[in-house]
């Protein structure tokens, strides 16, 4: 009479099944997935930028500080967008009581200090960086940092720096 899998196929369903192993594990992915997805979703909304995005007006009709004057004491510091030709880069500070006299729109020499070198002079890394956003400047476990514009090559080096390096900015006008 053919293949016992078609016939079975083609009779009609008279009561329902349990679910094999393998749908259970997709149902269980698909699941996860969207709870992350749903997460990513929800973030909060003073997260650092990833990506340039074009300067025009925001949601209330202002157009957000460039990068030449920082933002007016009246307007709380919103975070710029990633400059052309620029990366973001978060820079813990070994001082961060700097983090209260930096705001987005500031510039800012980054200066490093490795742990290797005797002497403790401070290398310049990047003179005139722009400050994007400050992260968590009111938090007190040490997680605060600078968002920084850096140019690609200065980026590499600021990462490629060793473990215990410790970073200070010099604020420009």
């Amino acid at each position: 009479m053919g293949d016992p899998d078609s016939v079975r196929a083609l009779r009609p369903l008279r009561r329902l099944t349990r679910p094999g192993g393998h749908t259970l594990l997709r149902a269980v992915l698909v699941a996860a997935l969207l709870g992350l997805a749903a997460a990513v979703l929800h973030t909060q909304p003073g997260c650092p930028p990833t990506t340039a995005s074009p300067a025009g007006p925001d949601d209330t009709g202002n157009s957000p500080p460039t990068g030449n004057s920082p933002p007016t004491a009246s307007s709380p510091p919103r975070p710029l967008p990633v400059p052309s030709g620029a990366v973001g880069v978060p820079v813990r500070l070994a001082e961060p009581a700097a983090l209260a006299v930096a705001r987005p729109g500031t510039r800012v020499d980054l200066l490093a200090a490795t742990p290797d070198r005797a002497d403790a002079e401070a290398t310049m890394l990047a003179p005139a960086a722009l400050v994007l956003d400050v992260v968590g400047a009111d938090a007190t476990d040490g997680s605060a940092a600078l968002y920084l514009a850096l140019h690609p090559d200065q980026a590499r080096r600021a990462v490629g720096l060793p473990e215990g390096t410790r970073f200070a900015v010099v604020v420009r006008n």
